[in-house]
């Protein structure tokens, strides 16, 4: 115990400021002076400016909140600041300057002139007032582009770093297993390689700024019975291993992602933030995982409220700490005065305390915060000068040229052409009938985790910041010679179908109909789309197919366009509508890149990261199935897709050829060898995305029909070729087997080079020898796509 402990005098120049020492020695000194309030004080952080009446925060939450004592806490220290710029619209200069200051009165009132680390959501850009709505991860997850969402994170983490943040709440790896789940729109797919190779891209470009990602959630949170935010989770092994940790631990080898979310979900009665075998056995002692494990918002306290495993705070907390759990978020609640008094009366012990503190301080010396003369200044306002707030205001630019650019070139990438019967891109039409609830709404391309949404409509009387081109103003851009009329026709929620007359009137008068359906993304029932915005079926929401319907009716040709957070069944426009564009939430930019999709000027080279079903009832359902998991003859319903994962179409055409197989058999420690060419046979440039597939039709465990295995983008002028070589390592056809162990089994695999995983172009088949081989965290995790060097090669 050290509550009692005297306090020394601090010496002039502490081993924990000296970054001469390394940071196991540094860190160790620090919590040898510290006393137990000084380190459960390192362990939580505070939200200030958040309401307790439930607007800031979710149901469940803000029966937690209570408003801090900054005061009280301060001598003490304190661990993390929440959200500074994400609570309330701040001109980002003036929010850099109120965290200077907020860091500045930290530093002076604790002992050891620690600053606290200050985190923010970034799931869709930067979530701060004037700064760049980037496209959600599910539009990550279609470009199948990790490179550019690199790129991207790279951009978003510099902004947050350039006003003083230092961690950011993303990405999202849990894995679709029923689209009727609201946060749907948060992750990358349906398949968990394409959200581990995405996230991963994600994480090195967010940590390439400096600022700490936090992969979440760990683990199960999107496997939620009946696609219910928050609802227990029944899950099996093999699943758990194959379907949903795999992301993460491809995250955790190959990303230097530094921190970790705890689930708030339970699996099979097992909360995740109480979960030791999860957040140590797995997480650290296998994986090797060394950052921080934060809590999800008050998931810590959910362990007594909603999970019913720990009868008070003191408990919970003790239960936490013992899991593997570091800091709570995002304000103090069971990790203070709860955790004191339980290491004071022997109910939690200080080692607990001191090893999550060990984790927190570590991070801390890696980013600086502990070194001797660290500034609270961040970069936007270095030379600025600090007294005269009317002079900064403006001056910080989170969304700046290049920002927007880069959110274009992702949304359009994103774009995806589902169905196109030739109608377009559209040949200068006369008069453009655009009908639908987002063919003039600037929110309708934006997720629930951008500002606007997040944070913005809580506060009706600000702008939203920044510019959101509406679909109508795109359309008249890109279309300066035709007539583009606009009717709404419905809302995107409700059954109002008073506006069906004006709808279909517009449309029969036009040369084609652009309808423009989807979403509205939100929180907790504000939206369509979104945390707490699940859906009972996939049929589109409100009256939006009705509307569809009566255009079809019209016998003009209808273009159907979505800005949505899931996929949507759409009923006869399947068959019936002259093409289909899809977009995931694509951003501010992301009008503009519909519009462009549909003039031509982009050529779509989007793929689906979810299956678009073809009935609304058919959940849950994933390409990633077993036999008995697709149609059967035992069961009437057909869970079959309309539009199946991977799935995309471009305004150019390909040719896959001359596949060869270098070595068709391997021991099960070795790899095959293929090779292929592909030909942009069309005349325009284009990007085929070549998606390789294993098929195990033997294994001692049930498998799913297919799986993805890798995948890489080939853009090509019209009438260019390229000659693709792949690496494929017999550990990727590994699984759980029986016994809980990895293992790759001896037999016939069939690898599918496909254009989506219903479009096998070409398929081998290969044979694995040997025994049985069993494989670890170690093993490799892809197969590897190269482009041959040299023209027409």
């Amino acid at each position: 115990m050290t509550a009692n402990v005297a306090v020394e005098t601090i010496p002039v120049t502490p081993i924990w400021n000296d970054p001469a020492h390394d940071t196991d020695t540094r860190v160790r000194a620090l919590i040898a002076a510290m006393t137990l309030e000084e380190k459960v004080a390192q362990l939580f952080g505070v939200w200030v400016g958040a309401s307790d009446e439930g607007g800031e925060v979710a149901p469940y939450q803000h029966d937690m909140e209570e408003s801090a004592d900054l005061d009280a806490l301060l001598p003490s220290g304190l661990g993390q600041l929440t959200r500074p710029f994400g609570t309330a619209p701040v001109d980002p200069a003036l929010g850099a300057l109120s965290l200077l200051r907020t860091q500045a009165r930290i530093i002076a009132a604790n002992r050891f002139s620690l600053p606290a680390l200050a985190h923010e959501e970034c799931l869709a850009g930067f979530a701060a007032w004037k700064a760049t709505a980037y496209p959600v991860p599910l539009s990550w997850g279609a470009t199948f582009n990790p490179s550019l969402i690199r790129r991207m994170a790279a951009a978003i983490g510099a902004d947050m770093r350039s006003v003083g943040v230092h961690q950011g709440l993303a990405p999202v790896l849990d894995v679709v297993r029923d689209a009727r789940w609201g946060r749907v729109e948060e992750t990358i797919g349906e398949d968990p390689y394409l959200v581990g190779t995405v996230a991963t891209a994600y994480i090195q470009g967010l940590e390439s700024a400096g600022i700490v990602a936090t992969l979440k959630h760990f683990v199960g949170y999107s496997a939620s019975r009946a696609g219910r935010n928050l609802a227990p989770v029944s899950l099996g092994t093999r699943e758990r291993a194959d379907v949903l940790l795999a992301p993460f631990e491809m995250a955790v080898r190959e990303s230097g992602a530094r921190s970790v979310m705890a689930a708030y979900t339970d699996a099979d009665g097992v909360p995740a933030t109480a979960d030791e075998h999860l957040l140590t056995g797995l997480l650290r002692d296998t994986w090797g995982f060394t950052g921080t494990v934060v809590a999800d918002y008050f998931g810590i306290a959910f362990l007594t409220t909603l999970h019913g495993v720990t009868g008070d705070w003191a408990e919970a907390a003790g239960a936490a700490l013992r899991a593997g759990v570091d800091v709570e978020l995002p304000t103090v609640k069971t990790f203070g005065e709860p955790l004191l008094e339980a290491v004071s009366t022997g109910r939690v012990p200080e080692a607990l305390v001191d090893r999550a503190l060990y984790r927190v301080l570590a991070q801390k010396a890696q980013l600086g915060l502990l070194d001797a003369g660290w500034s609270p200044v961040p970069p936007a306002l270095a030379g600025a000068g600090l007294d005269d707030t009317a002079a900064l205001r403006g001056t910080v630019d989170l969304d700046s040229y290049a920002n927007r650019e880069l959110a274009r070139e992702v949304a359009q990438q994103a774009m995806v052409l589902l169905s196109n019967d030739g109608t377009l891109p559209l040949e200068r039409p006369r008069r453009i009938a655009l009908v639908g609830p987002n063919a003039d709404e600037p929110t309708a391309v934006l997720g629930c985790y951008s500002f606007p949404v997040h944070v913005g409509v809580l506060h009706p009387e600000i702008p939203a910041g920044i510019s959101l081109p509406t679909l109508r103003e795109t359309l008249r851009l890109e279309f300066p010679g035709t007539e583009i009329v606009t009717s709404r026709g419905a809302e995107v929620d409700g059954d109002d179908t008073s506006g069906f007359a004006e709808a279909v009137r517009l449309a029969r008068g036009a040369d084609v109909v652009v309808a423009a359906l989807g979403d509205r993304a939100g929180l907790f029932g504000r939206g369509t789309s979104g945390e707490g915005c699940d859906a009972d079926s996939l049929a589109l929401p409100g009256v939006q197919q009705a509307l569809l319907d009566a255009l079809l009716d019209t016998g003009t040709p209808v273009v159907t366009t979505l800005f949505a957070g899931r996929p949507y069944t759409l009923g006869r426009a399947v068959d019936e509508a002259a093409a289909i564009v899809q977009s995931f939430f694509p951003g501010a930019e992301g009008a503009t890149a519909m519009a462009q999709v549909l003039s031509g000027r982009t050529n779509p080279s989007g793929r689906l990261p979810v299956s678009v079903p073809r009935g609304p009832g058919a959940q849950p359902s994933t390409y990633l199935a077993p036999r008995l998991g697709q149609a059967t003859e035992v069961s009437s319903i057909d869970p079959t897709a309309a539009f199946a994962f991977g799935h995309g179409l471009s305004y150019t055409a390909f040719t896959w050829s001359a596949l060869t197989v270098e070595n068709g058999e391997s021991g099960t420690d070795g790899s095959f060898a293929l090779a292929l060419s592909v030909r942009n046979t069309g005349d325009r440039e284009g990007t085929e995305v070549v998606q390789l597939y294993l098929h195990d039709p033997v294994a001692s465990v049930v498998q799913p029909v297919q799986r993805l295995i890798g995948y890489t983008r080939v853009r090509l002028g019209p009438g260019e070729s390229c000659r693709l070589t792949v690496t494929v390592p017999a550990d990727v056809a590994s699984f759980t087997g029986r016994d809980g162990r990895r293992v790759v089994e001896p037999g016939e695999l069939e690898l599918r080079l496909a254009a989506s995983s219903t479009d096998p172009r070409l398929t081998t088949t290969v044979l694995l020898t040997g025994a049985p081989r069993y494989v670890d965290h170690t093993r490799q995790l892809h197969a590897r796509f190269c482009r041959a060097a040299g023209p027409g090669a």
